[in-house]
């Protein structure tokens, strides 16, 4: 008669360590095992790329919306900046060729010119009056 034994040991699966051994690592090892996976290209194996490409391609072009609409917005705001500019340069030449009119057609500087120029024209003393044409 043969005698068998059952094992309290499981079997662990192919190329793996046994579970209690990595609970049983310090958190500072884990963390060390992940940089070096990162450094070694191993943190997102291709299986993962293939099994969640959805996603994958998903968040790319979330990003790559997210990119393009702050570089737009950030173009459109330069060019808020810059007309503001114009427009500010723009009203203050408008009040200094306003300002520049309203000298030239004061009744004195406009009494000076016709004097220089010798047309013999005065001012009224009288305001204009209406002629009626009776029939």
């Amino acid at each position: 008669m043969q005698n068998h034994e059952i094992s309290q040991e499981q079997p662990t699966p192919r190329g793996r360590a046994p579970q209690e051994s990595r609970d049983d690592r310090p958190q500072a090892a884990r963390a060390d095992s992940l940089m070096l996976r990162a450094l070694h290209g191993r943190l997102l194996s291709t299986d993962f790329f293939r099994r969640h490409w959805l996603l994958v391609l998903g968040v790319v072009v979330m990003l790559m919306i997210y990119i393009t609409n702050r570089y737009t917005c950030q173009t459109q705001m330069e060019t808020i900046q810059r007309l503001e500019r114009e427009l500010e340069v723009a009203k203050t030449e408008r009040i200094r060729e306003k300002s520049t009119y309203m000298s030239r057609i004061r009744e004195s500087k406009m009494q000076q010119k016709v004097d220089s120029l010798r047309l013999g024209l005065t001012v009224q003393d009288r305001p204009p009056f209406r002629l009626h044409l009776s029939d």
